[in-house]
């Protein structure tokens, strides 16, 4: 009998193979069969550090394979990448078993006349009988430094190169490193549900977890140990999962007390949860989202975390917002390519492409004048991304400024700022965390409107 870690495992590369599924989905979906704790920690595992590495392993197996690696069936070739991660990656596991259970899924999947290939194959990868790796050579920062350093760190090669031509040597390597290493579960606690950093601390201890407050994140708990996927906090509101960089970026909006607030890629909502607490009982906050799958959750989340300030609204992709300029701050955390979160989310790497940002860039700007239309007179309008590439971030907030006279930047770390913010605003004025400095990374810019004559009209049409 196959094991069932290995067989959902498996399944959920399958389909990120053939780019049906995105990791988080991947995973939920593969866990929905499994009962042991044990499993569920093994598929992650697998499913999570194969698509890490994958780049490389592909490298090092596919000499091995007798047929042309961009040949084999999906089926046959995950099978291959997850037995060869497992075989090199994590030493606790019998190697025969890998190695049978890898056959045993290949004729599952009715590729039966793969089963000999499958098998002599992983044997020569039990053995050690690998690609050697490219040698990285010792200066530069070349074309041979860009591919050697892409194969060995399992990046595309072309983001590589375009790292290296921007920042030293050593962060680019620093920053490829960082990408690679697990990342453990962050939390932030939720006052709107009385709770404090304190209590959520106690209560991890008290259910077999290690928690430490996190140094940056004011509310943040990073999980030293332990699973939070069933943790009673998590299912009473008590806190919700969200990264520490992801949680600066949501104090960045400058909102005081009583503001009216505008969220409009809330889902799945955590800094709609920030802004509510900053806007205070006397606020209001419209939490927007485009797809009802993500409404969904995005409902699910405010509900548990009794955020009863907070209005969902869905909205059209492409359409005018159906507000009046109205609102005190206009948050656009806006959907982007993903490439400061390679290390939670690995899969983007391998899907995105140069081209795919300057297609970000056009969706930016357009979902920024979008959103600027609702921003009252006075009003901030916050734009932030969970990227590192200038054309999703400095390049998208010039474009818009260029179009939209009556806005300006200023200072993320502004007044009403948290001081949390200050330590990661350049001289632009711009928040930024970044790999280099152990955190995801994360870029956000305040633009503010110029006080006029705007009509006095109900925040929603």
């Amino acid at each position: 009998m196959i094991a069932p870690a290995r067989t959902a495992a498996w399944k959920a590369l399958v389909d990120l193979e053939r780019q049906r599924l995105d990791l988080d989905t991947a995973l939920a979906q593969g866990r929905e069969g499994l009962t042991d704790p044990r499993d569920v920690a093994l598929l992650r595992e697998i499913v999570t550090g194969t698509v890490r590495w994958q780049s490389r392993l592909d490298w090092q197996v596919a000499p091995l394979s007798a047929v042309r690696w961009d040949r084999l069936d999906p089926e046959v070739r995950t099978a291959l990448r997850m037995a060869a991660y497992q075989l090199t990656a994590l030493d606790r596991l019998p190697a025969a078993a890998i190695v049978d259970d890898a056959v045993a899924l290949v004729r599952r999947a009715r590729k039966s006349s793969a089963a000999g290939l499958v098998n002599a194959v992983l044997r020569r990868v039990a053995a050690g009988d690998l690609r050697g790796l490219p040698i990285v050579p010792p200066e530069g920062r070349g074309p041979d430094v860009a591919a050697a350093l892409a194969v060995v760190t399992a990046h595309p090669e072309w983001l590589v190169a375009r790292w290296l031509a921007r920042r030293p040597r050593a962060e680019v390597e620093a920053w490829l490193a960082f990408d690679n290493i697990a990342v453990p579960p962050f939390l932030r606690v939720n006052p709107l549900a009385g709770a404090t950093r304190a209590d959520v601390l106690t209560h991890l201890a008290a259910s077999g977890l290690v928690g430490v407050a996190s140094p940056v994140a004011p509310l943040g708990i990073r999980i030293e140990r332990g699973q939070v996927i069933d943790l009673p906090a998590l299912a009473r509101g008590a806190c919700v999962v969200q990264d520490e960089g992801s949680q600066l970026a949501a104090l960045v909006a400058p909102i005081r007390a009583g503001d009216r607030v505008l969220d409009v890629c809330a889902a799945p909502g955590g800094k709609a949860l920030a802004y509510a607490a900053a806007a205070g009982p006397t606020g209001r906050v419209i939490a927007c989202d485009v797809r009802a799958g993500r409404l969904a959750v995005l409902a699910a989340t405010l509900a548990r975390a009794r955020a009863s300030t907070v209005q969902v609204v869905g909205i059209d992709a492409a359409a005018p917002l159906p507000f009046a300029p109205r609102f005190d701050v206009v948050a656009v955390d806006a959907p982007c390519s993903g490439l400061g979160t390679l290390r939670r989310d690995p899969d983007i790497k391998w899907r995105r492409t140069p081209e795919a940002l300057i297609d970000f860039q056009r969706r930016q700007v357009d979902l920024l004048h979008r959103a600027a239309a609702v921003v009252a007179a006075g009003g901030a309008l916050v734009y932030t991304t969970c990227s590192t590439e200038p054309e999703e971030n400095d390049d998208v907030v010039r474009a818009f400024l260029a179009d939209a006279p009556d806005f300006a930047a200023v200072r993320a770390d502004g007044e009403p700022a948290d001081a949390a913010v200050a330590p990661f605003v350049g001289a632009d004025g711009c928040f930024r965390t970044h790999p280099v400095d152990g955190l995801e990374g994360y870029f956000g810019a305040v633009l503010r409107r110029a006080r006029g004559g705007r009509p006095s009209e109900p925040v929603v049409q």
